[in-house]
């Protein structure tokens, strides 16, 4: 009984005070766990958008990019935590928040030189550098919350109280991070911006904080490299015109014809506008579309059009010159797009051009019955529709809007496979009593890809002069039981159950 008295006796001593050395105050202490938490998330939202430009945005990018993050915060909080038991926090916090800001400052010239080098063929070689140049500040900054814990540890006996709130507000700290970037950063200042003032703030506080603990000397090192990061900041290639809320967006002109203009979004190529003739189309599913839509109107009469997807809003121009009188209404949900196609593209929005920016989804559930003869889908985040525009759910929606001599068109993009190709064809032919498909010659068999056009209506479609009117130059499946048999046992795609991304991985990879 004595051994064990003793050893408990023993084991009690270190719950009266420990010997903090130099410590901070409970509010420094949390600010810091508040910054450096919003930091990485910060962080993780902005390498994102820096992947767009090269990689485009779908389901598998945001998955992996968000692992590499998650991975930065718990080697930095292990990390972290031995460090702090293993040297004084006071000699390594503010070194530590200052190199964490000077890679931030690298992170983008980083990125942009890397994918401006192999632009269009080795992708994994940008994602790379996006994960090493994401992870290695990310792992610094998750480090700061165990070695400021450290720090304001006095005693034992408060250690649950002391750990349980500086956890809680770098949560905290990680919500606001996450609601600053998404709904207020990128809709209102570049990438770059946002990359500058961030890794700024956090050589400023890291600064502060070296030269509190340690001195001015000991902070000489990480302002070289931050003032070095920012010079290759401020000289790295831009491959945007325009960031917009969702895009890295630019307008190119054709060499090869002084009035045409290629609207880019990411690296995909979204539009082409012939400024001074609108009834010029360049890409082919743009006229599958005017094939389809002479072939079941013939003649100009106007018509109520619904476009899901503005892009450069080609086919509101078509229609208004070529059936004047014809009612667009445009859900766009990026701002910045309208605002690109009104300074560069000649948009003028007013009769006959309605242009909203509203989620595609939200805006025809608002469309009255009947109310349509033509909804045309053509919305992309990358090479991808987006699922909830793909389901079984927004085609019956789209089917109670349009008249009952309506026509629906669907632009898809599969290759290989086709597996999302023929699971969006199943799901129109689930909904609509007629449907047909257009794409380039040799796509059906999954010799080519591309492109696919896909046409739904109550009414029967007149697939000899949609044949006619495509001129040969696209192959058609004119009748349901021909799309059916295409479509074969892909998947139905529905609110519940929709993996576009999944769908498209072949192409993607």
């Amino acid at each position: 009984m004595s051994e064990i008295a003793e050893r408990s006796g023993a084991e009690r001593e270190p719950v009266g005070e420990m010997t903090p050395g130099k410590g901070i105050s409970e509010k420094v202490a949390i600010g810091l766990v508040f910054g450096s938490s919003a930091a990485v998330l910060v962080l993780e939202l902005v390498a994102l958008r820096l992947v767009a430009p090269y990689l485009g945005l779908t389901l598998e990018t945001n998955t992996a990019v968000i692992g590499v993050a998650l991975a930065a915060i718990a080697t930095g909080a292990a990390m972290g935590g031995k460090f702090a038991d293993a040297v004084p926090p006071t000699k390594t916090l503010g070194p530590l928040v200052m190199f964490g800001g000077a890679l931030v400052l690298l992170i983008l010239p980083v990125v942009r030189w890397t994918g401006e080098a192999v632009r269009g063929s080795a992708g994994d070689a940008v994602f790379l550098a996006v994960a090493v140049a994401l992870f290695v500040p990310a792992s610094l900054l998750a480090a700061v919350t165990p070695m400021v814990t450290k720090l304001r540890l006095s005693t034992l006996s408060q250690t649950g109280t002391v750990v349980g709130r500086l956890s809680a507000y770098a949560t905290v700290g990680a919500i606001v991070g996450t609601v600053l970037t998404g709904f207020v950063f990128v809709a209102k200042v570049p990438t770059s911006t946002i990359v500058l003032c961030l890794g700024g703030l956090l050589v400023v506080a890291g600064a502060v904080l070296t030269i509190f603990f340690r001195g001015l000397r000991a902070a000489a090192r990480p302002l070289v490299i931050a003032l070095i990061g920012t010079g290759l900041t401020v000289v790295a290639p831009k491959p945007c015109e325009v960031e917009t809320a969702y895009h890295c967006a630019r307008i190119e002109k054709d060499p090869n014809r002084a009035s045409g203009r290629t609207l880019y979004l990411d690296q995909y190529r979204h539009s082409y506008v012939d400024l001074n003739d609108p009834t010029y189309l360049e890409f082919e599913y743009i006229k599958d579309y005017a094939a389809a839509i002479d072939a079941h109107w013939p003649g100009a009469e106007p018509l109520r059009a619904l476009h899901v997807g503005g892009g450069g809003l080609t086919m509101p121009h078509l229609l208004l010159k070529t059936r004047p009188g014809t009612d667009n209404k445009v859900y766009e949900i990026d701002p910045g797009v309208i605002e690109l196609d009104k300074a560069e593209l000649g948009a003028k929005p007013g009769p006959g051009l309605d242009i909203q920016i509203r989620d595609g989804r939200l805006g025809v559930r608002s469309e009255p019955t009947d109310s349509r003869d033509l909804v045309i889908m053509d919305a992309f985040g990358g090479v991808a529709v987006p699922w909830h525009l793909t389901t079984r759910e927004v085609v019956s929606d789209v089917r109670r809007v349009l008249a009952p001599d309506g026509l629906y068109l669907v632009n898809v993009i599969d290759f290989g496979p086709q597996r999302f190709a023929k699971a969006e064809a199943r799901t129109l032919a689930a909904e609509f009593p007629h449907v047909a498909v257009v794409s380039r010659e040799g796509a059906f068999d999954g010799r080519t890809g591309g492109n696919f056009v896909l046409v739904g209506s109550d009414q029967p479609i007149d697939a000899a002069a949609l044949r006619q009117r495509l001129a040969g130059r696209s192959e058609l499946l004119g009748d349901t039981a021909a799309v059916r048999e295409f479509a074969g046992d892909g998947p139905l795609l529905t609110d519940d159950y929709a993996p576009v991304d999944q769908l498209l991985t072949p192409f993607q990879s």
